[in-house]
């Protein structure tokens, strides 16, 4: 069972003790991603994750990296569209330590001006590094595809112009708005009771003054298109799909069964059709991404630019397959099945669990166990994942991206005319 304390500046702390570990997870979860970035501040909420690792005032970067290299503990972070978390997992008897120097990175980070400047060259090449795997920028350029003129669709780490561009204003002023009290979760999950860890966060973070700025979304609006971008490799890199569900839609659970089915592990029907059947991809899988209110679903594979036609007509087959007859039964309980395992087998670590009551607390408003997803997940009926199907796979809908020597755009016209 999972505690919550709610502190008077809005703060919500969020724990659930596992008596038999030796360890506790702890996650600064923040509501900052870069969907709350302007088109000047692109990768800036990636940027900030980053500079709070270069040291305090009373902490240098690397004093903070060997404070948990000395308890054998681990300390990282990372930015989505929609989030932000910085987090560690230490022994027990370390959490006040760990306590000290999240908060300390949090609230007391210099932003030195040297410290920017080296920074932005370590981003400056992750975006080089990024830009040279055509695997996964093309998740990206599809990305930008469906929703171009909006946050959701650009790449979190932002692009070389966005980054160079920044000052140290503009980074303390993007903290000072989004790094508030409202918009913070601490999640806890280990060995430690719920008025030990309130006690001593409070000691801390009560002094944080209360907001009540609410957060500001833009709708995304997705549309239908394509774009083929040239590039000298040898496999053309794919992503087609439609638009997705937003998190707390009423066919998210039959969606991920549907993808489960379709596209989501080693037995689903893309990979042994794709793969095992006809050898036209070494990589192929579906999934979908789900945010606050608005989704995307993807079909992702790699293959020769010969194989390009083939491989659309299978994808696009399945998916008729799946609107006209549905799924099996022994489908529905196979992936039914492994939903839940994978599910239950994850709260086996202290990580996993601090990550449940983090993520969900900030983007439900409430924490959701592994308990109620699992019942949701066996509500789903063969009825419900047909009708989810031919909600989402509807002609207008479907948009391409690809990577490669060629051009495909005739070819997809054509199939996705004549397929769907």
């Amino acid at each position: 069972m999972y505690k919550k304390t709610t502190l008077p500046n809005g703060v919500r702390i969020v724990t659930e003790e596992m008596s038999s570990v030796h360890s506790v997870s702890i996650g600064f979860w923040i509501g900052c991603g870069s969907r709350d970035e302007n088109e000047k501040e692109a990768g800036l909420s990636h940027f900030l994750e980053h500079l709070l690792f270069k040291g305090t005032k009373d902490r240098t970067s690397k004093e903070i990296a060997e404070t948990f290299d000395a308890i054998g503990g681990h300390l990282n972070a990372f930015t989505t569209k929609e989030y932000t978390c910085l987090y560690a997992k230490v022994l027990t008897e370390h959490f006040q330590l760990a306590l000290d120097v999240l908060s300390d990175m949090l609230f007391n980070s210099s932003y030195k001006s040297q410290d920017i400047e080296k920074e932005k060259k370590v981003v400056l090449e992750e975006i080089k590094m990024y830009l040279d795997t055509p695997d996964d920028i093309i998740h990206d350029i599809y990305s930008q595809v469906v929703w171009p003129d909006h946050s959701l669709g650009k790449p979190i780490l932002g692009d070389s112009d966005s980054i160079s561009g920044l000052t140290r204003e503009e980074i303390v002023h993007y903290f000072v708005e989004h790094y508030i009290t409202n918009r913070l979760v601490i999640a806890i999950a280990g060995n430690i009771e719920h008025d030990i860890a309130v006690e001593q966060i409070s000691n801390i973070f009560a002094k944080m003054p209360m907001a009540s700025k609410g957060r500001e979304f833009s709708a995304a609006s997705s549309i239908s298109n394509h774009k083929c971008i040239h590039k000298d490799v040898e496999q053309l890199q794919v992503c087609l799909g439609v638009p997705g569900l937003a998190q707390e839609d009423k066919d998210i659970f039959s969606l991920h069964v549907l993808n489960n089915v379709l596209g989501g592990g080693l037995s689903s029907r893309l990979f042994q059709k794709v793969r095992e059947d006809h050898g036209l991809a070494y990589s192929v899988f579906s999934y979908p991404s789900t945010y606050i209110d608005s989704g995307l679903y993807t079909i992702y594979a790699g293959t020769s630019p010969e194989n390009f036609e083939q491989l659309i007509e299978i994808i696009l087959d399945e998916i008729n397959q799946i609107k006209h007859y549905g799924i099996t039964e022994k489908e529905l309980k196979r992936s039914i099945e492994q939903i839940r395992g994978n599910l239950l087998l994850g709260m086996e670590s202290t990580s996993n669990r601090m990550s449940r009551l983090g993520k969900t607390e900030l983007c439900y408003g409430r924490v959701i166990t592994a308990e109620e997803l699992t019942k949701s997940i066996s509500g789903v009926s063969l009825e419900s994942v047909k009708a989810t199907a031919n909600r989402l796979f509807r002609k207008e809908l479907f948009s391409l991206a690809t990577m490669g020597k060629i051009d495909v755009s005739q070819a997809w016209e054509r199939l996705i005319a004549s397929r769907i």
